[in-house]
């Protein structure tokens, strides 16, 4: 298999390492060591795919450990790898996962949540594929709703009848293109769900698989009926497109591409690894700690996984784990999980001087956000330099004082600041309110004095 049958790997112009971390850095402010670390370990896919064949196989992701608190960008820098590369990706928090035998969601489920976003990822690229043969098979399924041939606008006697049930038709699909029938009604079957039987499994560990099944057959069993409904033509033209796209779509070949897309560039975020790493003797509540990690030693390591849709290949899925590990460390998990875990990137704390950056420079940035939601109630938000660098100094002293939650602290910060501005919109706009340093203080200097208060407001 080539890199193109891979897909997701961006085969006809791969970013290099440095490309990566130039599209990285216009959403994540810092970390350059994790970026660097990300971009490597995604250009390496590229790599191993212009490798022959029988040397490929033998070349093992190199997952990471991304350590560092809460709010730094982890997740983030993740999320941005996984649209680059246009791969599955799959946030998982380990804490989720009990060990078999325990009631709760099995270490494979995650494999089976990715496969199943990759079915999605295919079949939506594959719809887009057919979508104008599909807007074509609809609008003749429209005109014949809205001019049946053997219908009363046309009688079907008489010389000229097929001339003028051709004219009239293309009258109509003038009218069609142009908008004009938008609102008039026209009578569709559509499918009702038959009331089959409900079938709910009370599943231990490793049986959601097991009830998604169960209730596909019934739903077999029991298919649905169909129901004749008078809709707008606007309507209607959503439906039949919908089913033009599933009946072009060859979904053998989707499910086919998708599992070459997991196994070849899959990408899962195992996120609070650190929680179920072993300390102390491993008894009481946390007992199954280290049985989670022996249950994802396998998929981490590599092996088969049964899917809906097949069997899953985890060899060359990349994992990605994070954790802040302030109690436990990476040297307390299992052995056997740490060599599966080759590099390891230190996150480092934001500073105020990142604050001020997350806050102003990202093509995402908290403030760019909140002037597009204002600017909807007419009210345009004018934020100075000074102003910004003030939300930053208050949500970096705020986290020094209280829990540091990284950026998140801004989200808050910038709520409480706006709140009042927020609640009046609609009553004073259209408007234009500066936002100052000074403003910022009389907003949230009171609340930043009083620590106690703090702690519950911001």
């Amino acid at each position: 298999m080539n890199a193109t049958e891979g897909g997701g790997l961006m085969d006809e112009a791969p970013l290099t390492p440095r490309q990566i971390v130039m599209e990285l850095d216009k959403y994540i402010i810092g970390q350059k060591q994790a970026k660097r670390s990300v971009a490597i370990a995604l250009r390496n896919r590229w790599r191993r795919q212009q490798i022959p064949e029988a040397l490929r196989d033998e070349i093992a992701p190199k997952n990471i450990i991304m350590i560092g608190p809460t709010g730094v960008g982890k997740t983030e820098i993740a999320r941005r790898l996984a649209r680059l590369a246009k791969s599955p990706f799959l946030k998982v928090e380990a804490t989720k996962f009990t060990e078999v035998g325990y009631v709760g969601r099995d270490v494979e489920s995650m494999i089976r949540d990715l496969t199943h976003l990759a079915v999605d990822m295919v079949k939506q690229e594959e719809k887009e594929k057919v979508e104008q043969e599909a807007k074509v098979r609809a609008e003749e399924r429209l005109l014949d709703l809205l001019l049946p041939s053997g219908g009363s606008m046309v009688s079907p006697q008489g010389p000229g009848t097929e001339a003028t049930y051709d004219s009239t038709r293309e009258r109509l699909r003038t009218m069609l293109r142009e908008g004009k029938l938008e609102d008039r009604y026209v009578e569709l079957d559509l499918p009702q769900r038959a009331q089959g039987p409900m079938v709910e499994i009370l599943a231990a560990s490793g049986m959601e698989e097991l009830q998604s099944n169960i209730q596909e057959m019934f739903s077999n069993i029991f298919p649905s009926k169909k129901k004749r409904k008078k809709i707008k033509v606007s309507e209607a033209r959503r439906i039949l497109e919908q089913e033009a796209a599933s009946q072009l779509i060859d979904m053998d070949k989707v499910v086919e591409q998708a599992i070459q897309r997991v196994e070849q560039s899959g990408i899962i975020f195992l996120d609070e690894i650190d929680k179920v790493a072993a300390r102390g003797s491993g008894s009481g509540p946390d007992v199954s700690r280290e049985g989670v990690q022996r249950d994802l030693l396998p998929i981490v390591e590599g092996t088969s996984v049964h899917t809906k849709y097949g069997i899953v290949r985890t060899d060359h899925i990349l994992f990605i784990a994070s954790g802040a590990f302030h109690v436990a460390k990476p040297s307390d998990l299992l052995p056997e999980l740490q060599g599966r875990f080759p590099i390891r990137v230190e996150l480092d704390p934001l500073t105020q001087d990142d604050f001020f950056k997350i806050l102003k420079e990202p093509e995402n940035a908290l403030v760019t956000q909140y002037k597009a939601l204002m600017e909807t109630e007419g009210i345009t938000l004018d934020f100075d330099d000074e102003a910004i660098m003030e939300i930053a100094r208050i949500a970096y002293e705020v986290n020094q004082r209280t829990e540091n939650i990284g950026a998140r602290r801004l989200h808050t910060v910038m709520e409480k600041l706006l709140e009042e501005v927020s609640f009046e919109a609609p009553d004073i706009g259209p408007k234009s309110i500066p936002i100052t340093a000074q403003y910022v203080r009389e907003r949230l200097e009171g609340i930043i004095k009083d620590e106690d208060l703090s702690r519950f407001i911001l």
